[in-house]
């Protein structure tokens, strides 16, 4: 057993995190622990304790991955946990080994050993916590988080807990703990932004605009923070601020079909329909199964029909393709009261019997005649 090796486990039967990962990164740069999943997976533990979740997936992918990976790092926990039986940080990083490894259920019982060997330790509670969550048991998720959030007031246990409330629909509780993740970490941009959403869903604007700000300039690269700005400015009328931020999130990520979509909507409000069509258009060129952009685009189509159409009454008021025209924009929008107008405009100026029976007939075969 090399001498990092030894000091690696001294520091986890202490809970010395900073030191494990020390020691653990002197390991990893010897020789001998240089292709050594071990002291990665110690690498892991840390990230995962100091709440590190990225630089915890990453590691996850160099340790936890490939099976023969696997096997090493779940021997070397097993002969620590037989050695030390009755310490409380061994049956965590058990536990943690287990989640992690595709066995979550399994992981359960050395955390709950873990929890009654470390009755101050929030960390047993905490991960209690997501594993419940990910198996769908809301409450049990909830009753862990709480107890976590009792042993030690991190905005991490918030913040898990509001995701939890949201998913239920419970948005007022999902505010509220939101607001204290955000009370407690105020540079956590996630919370931020999720609270900004359950405001949103509330119509709470102004509060969502507030908390999407905050995140843009805390990470003023995130797309989605430019593009939920923009959502919520839309909403309020805000439009020229709307399509700014709309842009924005589109020079950042210039694939985001539903941006594209999003901004094409507001430009056909404003009736910049030239813009819109080309929106319309790049969104369908970053998503070409995008069916909500074939449909809007479908949509221009028609309006620029009955502009055409509206040009030719203004000329002739007694044009009788041109209210054919209409009426049948109108159908297929669905406005069946205006549509049987301009039918009946068309069989008035129509000099010839053909056309008259062709409406007559496509009205009855729509069942329309006599509603």
């Amino acid at each position: 057993m090399s001498t990092h090796q030894q000091q690696c486990e001294t520091a986890i039967v202490a809970g010395a995190w900073d030191i494990l990962f020390a020691e653990s990164m002197a390991w990893s740069r010897n020789p001998d622990g240089a292709k050594d999943p071990r002291p990665l997976f110690a690498h892991n533990v840390v990230y995962l304790v100091q709440g590190r979740f990225a630089d915890a997936w990453k590691t996850h992918a160099l340790c936890l991955e490939a099976e023969q990976d696997i096997a090493v790092v779940g021997e070397w926990v097993n002969d620590l946990l037989g050695r030390h039986m009755e310490c409380g940080y061994v049956h965590l990083i058990k536990g943690l080994f287990l989640a992690q490894s595709g066995q979550s259920e399994q992981s359960l019982r050395p955390y709950a050993e873990a929890a009654k060997l470390l009755p101050d330790s929030v960390y047993p509670h905490y991960f209690q916590a997501q594993i419940h969550e990910r198996a769908g048991h809301l409450e049990m998720a909830i009753k862990e988080y709480r107890e976590a959030v009792r042993l030690a007031p991190d905005f991490y246990p918030h913040y898990f807990q509001a995701q939890i409330h949201e998913r239920a629909g419970h948005l007022e509780m999902a505010i509220k703990e939101y607001r204290e993740a955000v009370r407690l970490a105020p540079d956590f941009s996630p919370a931020r932004m999720n609270l900004g959403v359950a405001y949103q869903d509330q119509g709470r604007l102004e509060m969502a605009i507030k908390e999407y700000r905050e995140v843009v300039k805390l990470t003023p690269n995130d797309s989605a923070a430019h593009s939920n700005l923009g959502c919520a400015l839309a909403e309020q009328g805000k439009m020229e601020p709307a399509v700014q931020s709309y842009k924005t999130a589109l020079k950042l990520n210039p694939q985001d079909a539903e941006v594209h979509f999003a901004l094409g909507g507001l430009y056909e409000t404003r009736g910049r329909l030239d813009l819109a069509q080309k929106s319309y258009q790049d969104a369908l060129k970053a998503n070409p199964d995008f069916g909500a952009a074939h449909s809007a685009l479908g949509w221009l189509a028609l309006g620029k029909h009955a502009d055409i159409f509206s040009r030719a009454l203004k000329c002739n008021e007694e044009d009788p393709r041109a209210y054919h025209g209409i009426a049948e924009i109108y159908a297929i929008r669905g406005k069946r009261q205006s549509a049987m107008e301009n039918y009946t405009k068309a069989m008035k100026y129509y000099r010839d019997p053909e056309k008259q029976n062709q409406i007559m007939n496509q009205l009855f075969q729509e069942g329309q005649v006599g509603d």
